[in-house]
């Protein structure tokens, strides 16, 4: 067995960590302020914004990764406005995906930290207000403590749904290996060439993350509501 692990390149496994951290990361602090408007604005642009944020969830990973990739290569505006003005190539790079991993699970991390924050007494937002404070420290004092699960939730989601991205990734950043050859692709690659011990090995270990990942949300959320 430590043989056969041995011979097994891990960097891919690696690579998706570091992506996944990433995402998370940014899409946390890019998510914050998104969740907080919709959960408090009344606009009737909320639905048609709800409708756009959650898009990745329902739309073919290939359809939007063909469209970043066209928005990121330099026969498009953006793509050329970055190379030219940062000289910041977006298309096979690191960075690249991402950019595309944040667009594409960004619903996984808005939406639960959105639910938390609707379901939130509104008394105590109006509290906070009431004593001065402004809708920043209200949201960093009063909302955030109050809906750690919300925050849980959304954190650990998203980092395994990043994980195991495919599609986008693909189209976006190709397989470079070192570079952008995550697990996923990694698992398609040892298929694709019959080394059937590789990609079981690493399918076992996104299996198990996965479980893992997700019994870890539902034992903390059922412990939070026995408690409550």
């Amino acid at each position: 067995m430590v043989t056969l692990l041995s011979n097994i390149d891990f960097t891919p496994l690696f690579l998706s960590f570091k992506l996944a951290f990433f995402t998370t990361v940014i899409l946390f602090f890019v998510s914050l302020p998104l969740a907080w408007y919709l959960s408090q604005t009344k606009s009737k642009a909320k639905p048609f914004l709800e409708a756009f944020f959650s898009l990745p969830i329902v739309l073919p990973p290939t359809v939007l990764g063909f469209y970043l990739l066209w928005a990121f290569s330099q026969n498009s505006p953006l793509g050329e406005f970055l190379q030219k003005t940062f000289d910041i190539s977006l298309v096979f790079s690191f960075e690249g995906i991402v950019v595309a991993s944040c667009i594409y699970s960004l619903p996984f991390m808005l939406q639960p930290l959105q639910s938390g924050m609707e379901s939130l007494n509104k008394n105590i937002i109006e509290a906070s207000y009431t004593l001065g404070k402004s809708k920043l420290i209200t949201l960093l004092k009063v909302v955030l403590p109050n809906i750690k699960p919300s925050i849980y939730t959304a954190l650990i989601i998203t980092f395994a749904h990043t994980i195991g991205e495919f599609g986008v990734v693909l189209m976006v950043g190709g397989s470079i290996p070192g570079v952008t050859k995550v697990a996923s692709i990694a698992i398609y690659e040892y298929v694709e060439n019959l080394d059937y011990t590789s990609a079981h090995i690493y399918s076992f270990i996104l299996l198990m993350l996965s479980f893992i990942v997700l019994f870890i949300v539902n034992i903390y959320n059922y412990s939070k509501r026995k408690n409550a």
